[in-house]
């Protein structure tokens, strides 16, 4: 068996798309085991995939500053492996990358292209054009390593069982779609009042809606719609990471921003309409398998400002976000 050590500590939704990524990999390398190193809340991700042995990140404790690296290093040196692939290329990645190439391991990291995204993303002379996708910059990684390696870029969806509190709604014939209206940042979040317009013709027109992700403040909102709109289902702070896949596996549907919900819905092969605003699909962070079609957004000189949606993108006096209407994803809805 041919061992590699692949590490992503964050963002939840890069690390779901290295899940999409290392389920094919592994389809297409039987000689392979696979060391995940990441986040304890994204071991999830994995579970299903064969020969993948997920080893535990701890950046607040165990695996802190110089020391807490130097510490991983060791603890990943027991499994011996053979090659690392740095698919985050970040100061932790690297610095423990360069403690794996003291030790003589092939390794290979992670090119992010930043020259192409500041092109795309400044104010002036931005060049505006699709630059490769990240699932694939991933690839190219243990490409890099002297594995050859295909993505499809298909959706495949995966048998999962159904948690039992919901199996009544999720066995039923009725449409069923998930909503993930919330994100990190603020300036890739529809508006609520908006998200809201959906959620009540949803549940005028018989839909099973089930929303995901966010704390508690986010968990309020969700509630006070459960309680206002027939069909909705209020999932935030009720699952694991797992059974929110197993749920996101029995959907029809899944309705998000350029945020994790599209990613850990590619995971398990659901289709996802996604709403994007300041950020672009342009620059690669489209989930695995899904379509450009399926992007919502409105054209503008002034997109994209920034590739994480953490700056505003102002279009007119108006965010960009604020451009789509809560029509343009009825109208995507009712055509699929």
């Amino acid at each position: 068996m041919k061992r590699i050590i692949v590490t992503r500590f964050s963002a939840m939704g890069d690390v779901a798309m290295v899940a999409s990524v290392l389920k094919e990999f592994q389809q297409q390398h039987q000689d392979t085991e696979i060391i995940m190193v990441s986040r304890k809340l994204f071991a999830a991700f994995f579970e299903p995939i064969p020969r993948v042995k997920f080893h535990v990140f701890d950046p607040k404790h165990k695996h802190k500053g110089l020391s807490g690296l130097y510490t991983l290093f060791q603890e990943l040196k027991s499994y011996q492996a053979t090659y690392v692939a740095d698919l985050h290329n970040n100061i932790r990645s690297r610095t423990l990358g360069f403690l794996f190439q003291l030790a003589r391991y092939t390794i290979c990291t992670l090119d992010k292209g930043r020259k192409e995204k500041k092109e795309l993303t400044r104010l002036k002379n931005k060049i505006k054009h699709q630059l490769k996708r990240t699932t694939e910059r991933y690839a190219d990684v243990f490409r890099d390593l002297g594995f050859d390696f295909s993505l499809s870029h298909t959706l495949k969806k995966e048998h999962r069982l159904i948690p039992t509190e919901l199996l009544g709604l999720l066995a039923s014939d009725k449409k069923k779609i998930g909503i993930a209206p919330f994100a990190q940042h603020p300036y890739k979040v529809f508006p609520i009042h908006k998200m809201e317009q959906v959620i009540q013709y949803l549940s005028a027109n018989g839909y099973e809606t089930f929303i995901f992700g966010g704390g508690e403040s986010e968990k309020s909102i969700a509630e006070g719609w459960r309680k206002k709109y027939p069909g909705v289902t209020n999932t935030i702070g009720r699952f694991s990471v797992a059974q929110e896949l197993d749920i996101l596996s029995h959907l029809d549907l899944m309705i998000s921003m350029d945020s994790s919900g599209m990613h850990m819905a590619s995971i398990v092969g659901t289709r996802s309409l996604s709403i994007w605003g300041a950020t672009h699909p342009y620059a690669g962070f489209l989930g695995f398998g899904q379509s450009m079609d399926d992007c919502i957004h409105v054209e503008h000189p002034n997109r994209p400002s920034s590739v994480y949606g953490n700056k505003p993108c102002t279009c007119d006096g108006i965010e960009a976000i604020d451009l789509v209407t809560s029509n343009m994803v009825i109208n995507r809805i009712t055509e699929i």
